[in-house]
This record gives structure tokens, C-alpha cells and sequence, in this order.
């Protein structure tokens, strides 16, 4: 499902910033498509820390594989061992297990995370074990559709912003970040047409 919000963002940001005009039209038709589960989307995340997304959908299709379907049943079924096949490291099979363990044992708050502003759901994701920022970022744009979130930290949003507005030099991160200001309230629009200008094929998590 595609946020509601998407075309008005277009063309707010193509309004607000030429460069962004310029993407934007080089992938029309294109968009990001909310996950609609919430429990899949923040496994899909944990998968893709500090890995390329080429190799973030290598190991995620063997450990689809594994799995059979990704709950939080069967991840904690299944063995460390398995699981390190699938390659994945030992930090992050730990992370799995705390992330099905938190679904299975707390799904009264997980059902409140929608109803959760910005700040008070980056807070309670991130106090899951093996949750940092990254992750809850990614998670609050591709499973809850937050439009106005800008994961500054990760390093293809990075990439894009050195290419497209600083001739690929890098610059201190305040800079993107005051860049981003004119972006409100759809950074999470404009951050995922910075990721598309990157890769061959839409990004998700």
C-alpha cells in the first residue's frame, strides 16, 4: 500500500527543491509501498544493518528460506546454528530472538505503536535489544508510512546527498541535516527518492 500522502509530497518537494524535482521526475510511477507487517518489516531491517542492500537481499532470501514464514514463532524455533547459515552473525541471530521474544511476550504495546507520535515510537522501538535508531527509522517509514523522518546515519541517504548536492565531497552531517529542514514534513519522501537515485531497484525494508 502506498502511503496517501505521496503525490501531494511530490510535488511539494519538487516544488521546494530542484534537485529533488529532477529525481522525482526521472522515476515517475514509481513509489514506496508500506510493509504490512510489523514483525517481518523490523526482521527485514535487522538483516539490512551495516550490509549493502545487494547482500542485506542475499542473506534475507536464505533466511526466508530457513524460516518457512517469518514469525516470531518460527525464528525462535529455529537454531542458532540454522540461522548463522543463512549468514547472518551471531549479534544478529541474538537480535532475532529478542525481537520475536519482545512480539511474543509484549503484543499489547507493539498494537499502541501506531497511535505513538515520532519521538515516543523511536523511543519504545529502540529499547528492544538489538533496536537502534537505524533500524526503528526504518521501520517507522516502510511499515508505519511516517512521513517526515530523516535517517541522517545511514550511509546510502549519505551517498545520494554527497552526489546530488556537493559534486560526491563529503560534508559535516549538520549540513544534510539543514538541507533536509525544507523537506517537512516529507523527509521520508525525499529520503526514498535518494535512496531510488542509488539503485537499480526501489529500496525496502
Amino acid at each position: 500500500m502506498t502511503p496517501e500522502y505521496w503525490d501531494e509530497a511530490k510535488t511539494f518537494l519538487s516544488k521546494k527543491d530542484k534537485v529533488l524535482a529532477r529525481i522525482i521526475a526521472g522515476y515517475e510511477g514509481e513509489m514506496m509501498m508500506k510493509k504490512g507487517d510489523a514483525f517481518y518489516t523490523l526482521a527485514r531491517a535487522i538483516v539490512g544493518q551495516q550490509i549493502s542492500v545487494k547482500a542485506a537481499d542475499s542473506v534475507w532470501a536464505k533466511f526466508s528460506k530457513q524460516a518457512g514464514k517469518v514469525t516470531p514463532k518460527n525464528i525462535l524455533a529455529a537454531s542458532e546454528k540454522d540461522l548463522r547459515a543463512c549468514g547472518l552473525s551471531g549479534q544478529k541471530v541474538a537480535y532475532m530472538h529478542s525481537l520475536a521474544t519482545h512480539f511474543t511476550q509484549e503484543k499489547a504495546k507493539v498494537k499502541r505503536w501506531p497511535k505513538m507520535d515520532d519521538d515516543e515510537l523511536l523511543a519504545d522501538i529502540t529499547s528492544i535489544k538489538g533496536i537502534g535508531t537505524w533500524t526503528a527509522e526504518m521501520f517507522m517509514i516502510f511499515h508505519l508510512g511516517r512521513s517526515d523522518i530523516f535517517p541522517i546515519k545511514d550511509l546510502g541517504l549519505q551517498k545520494a546527498m554527497f552526489r546530488h548536492y556537493h559534486k560526491s565531497e563529503k560534508v559535516l552531517l549538520g549540513q544534510l541535516s539543514a538541507r533536509a529542514e525544507a523537506w517537512r514534513p516529507y523527509r521520508s519522501v525525499a529520503t526514498w527518492y535518494l535512496w531510488r537515485s542509488l539503485d537499480p531497484v526501489p529500496v525496502e525494508y
